[in-house]
C-alpha cells in the first residue's frame, strides 16, 4: 500500500506473520522512514479474554541495535532451553502444525472438505495490526487460554 507524503504512517516494505496458537500472533514488519532508513517493528497481538478485539504490544528495533538485540535474544532463549527447561519438547507445536497441514493436503487430494484451522481472525496487513485502538469485530468465545491445538 502506498502512502502519501502527508500520511503519518511509514511505508511497510516487508511483513511476516507468525501465528502462535489460538490467541496470539506475532508480526515482524520492516518499515521505511521518510529519510530512506529502515527499522523493524515487532508486534504481539493477543485476543482479549472477553472476546472484544485484541491487545497489542510493540517494539521498535532500529538498525544500530539489530546485532546486539539478536545476540541477546538468542542468549536468553538458549538459557531457557538449556538451563531452565532442557527436557521440554520445543518442536512439539511445529510437528502438530505440520501434521495438520499434511491432513489438509490429503483431504484436498481426496476431494473432501477441509477443516478450517482454528485460528483467531487477525488483520492481514501490517497497518491494521499496528493500531492501538483495539476496536476490531467481536471474536468467538475462547475455549481455553492455554489451548494450543491447531
Amino acid at each position: 500500500m502506498d502512502f502519501e507524503n502527508t500520511d503519518r504512517r511509514p511505508d511497510t516494505v516487508y511483513s511476516k506473520r507468525l501465528r502462535a496458537g489460538r490467541r496470539r500472533t506475532y508480526f515482524f514488519d520492516v518499515r521505511k522512514t521518510k529519510g530512506d532508513d529502515y527499522y523493524v517493528t515487532l508486534t504481539e497481538s493477543t485476543r482479549r479474554f472477553d472476546g472484544n478485539g485484541f491487545e497489542r504490544h510493540k517494539i521498535f528495533l532500529y538498525k544500530e541495535d539489530f546485532n546486539r538485540f539478536l545476540a541477546d535474544l538468542e542468549e536468553a532463549i538458549n538459557y531457557v532451553k538449556t538451563e531452565l527447561m532442557p527436557d521440554y519438547d520445543y518442536d512439539e507445536f511445529t510437528r502438530r502444525q505440520e501434521e495438520w497441514e499434511a491432513q489438509q493436503a490429503a483431504l484436498a487430494e481426496s476431494g473432501e472438505q477441509q477443516v478450517q484451522e482454528p485460528q483467531p481472525s487477525e488483520p492481514e496487513s501490517a497497518d491494521e495490526h499496528g493500531g492501538d485502538d483495539g476496536q476490531e469485530g467481536e471474536e468467538p468465545p475462547i475455549q481455553s487460554e492455554d489451548d494450543m491445538t491447531w
